[in-house]
């Protein structure tokens, strides 16, 4: 890799506030392992140990190194998370410090209008700006209509249509990861991440054949920060095959905003907007002004988003109780040998 700057490395505006980078010396992680991670600066890639586990350490984190291990996080600009696979309520880090987030599916079965609000609601939450990259253009027979559902969606996302294995339609992507700029892809298996990425960047990772049910296969298999042929950086991520978001109100509130204007303008402050008098809600939806699907998906993830975020309190609330309770017993130990 030849020599970088900061400013190509992505020490943006926001970080600038904090201190010269020459004076910092940061690294920016491209690379998240079990227990060190792998960080680049001006000078190249280094690796760096992980004292206290990788866990809280995020592909595109800038962190002090001492003594050859990760000694401290800088505040982050974005920070892209969901809730953890399994019954645990755990919060996993996604990527930080993405400018745009490409949120990747495909002009076939895999186009699901509530995966996309699931992502549009990660990408706002996170502060990111939301990029919609429907591949297999070439396979629909109206790719534009597929483009055309996920602009409605919101108006803060851009929505475009590409084969992806064409090179002249992956570079209309370059607008998003060009100098100092992340992009990271996010989406189901065998939608075209790695084909993607294989055109960003010219590299030559593995890609997965077609399969009828139009599900895919996995071919990423751990998340990565790679530099683009425009000049920016690209983090390429797993496919996810749930999205379970986390504390994640204020995304809803975002890419929900028109529902959201509609109930402030309801009768009373306390309405479900079910069968209320005065409700501006249903009225909307009774004018076909709001789809009732739209209403439907809203309320799920409103409810689901209070289910996750009142258990992750609650875990939260038990593990620095039990933190107390070991100090305690540790504190009593030390006084009794003291006493002893």
């Amino acid at each position: 890799m030849t020599s970088l700057t900061y400013q190509d490395l992505g020490w943006s505006a926001h970080f600038a506030r904090l201190a010269d980078a020459e004076t910092l010396k940061p690294l920016r992680i491209a690379e998240v392992h079990r227990t060190e991670v792998t960080a680049l600066g001006p000078d190249g890639p280094v690796t760096l140990r992980a004292p206290t586990g990788t866990g809280s350490l995020a592909v595109g984190d800038w962190v002090r190194a001492e003594g050859g291990a990760v000694a401290e996080t800088y505040p982050r600009e974005t920070l892209l998370a969901r809730r953890a696979a399994g019954t645990d309520v755990q919060e996993q880090l996604i990527a930080a410090n993405v400018t745009t987030l490409g949120i990747v599916s495909s002009c076939n079965a895999d186009f699901n209008l509530r995966r996309l609000e699931r992502y549009l609601v990660l990408a706002a939450d996170a502060g990111c700006l939301p990029l919609v990259i429907l591949t297999k253009a070439d396979e629909a027979e109206d790719a534009d209509d597929y483009v055309r559902q996920a602009a409605r969606l919101s108006p803060l996302l851009t929505a475009l249509a590409i084969d992806a294995t064409d090179p002249l339609e992956v570079k209309r992507l370059h607008a998003w990861c060009r100098g100092g700029e992340t992009l990271a892809l996010v989406g189901s298996s065998g939608v075209g991440k790695t084909t993607i990425r294989n055109g960003l960047t010219g590299t030559e990772g593995a890609v997965a054949g077609n399969r009828n049910d139009a599900k895919g296969r996995h071919t990423t298999t751990a998340r990565s920060m790679l530099r683009t042929v425009a000049g920016g950086w690209l983090i390429d991520t797993p496919g996810m095959r749930a999205l379970r978001l986390l504390d994640a109100s204020e995304g809803i509130e975002a890419v929900f905003s028109d529902i959201e204007e509609l109930a402030a303008s309801c009768r009373f402050s306390d309405c479900a907007h079910q069968t209320e008098p005065g409700c501006a809600v249903q009225a909307a939806v009774e004018d076909g002004a709001l789809d009732a699907d739209r209403l439907r998906r809203w309320r799920k993830l409103l409810a689901e988003d209070r289910r996750n975020s009142e258990t992750l309190a609650e875990a939260r609330a038990r593990d620095k109780g039990f933190g107390k309770m070991v100090k305690g017993v540790m504190a009593r130990k030390r006084h009794e040998r003291g006493g002893g």
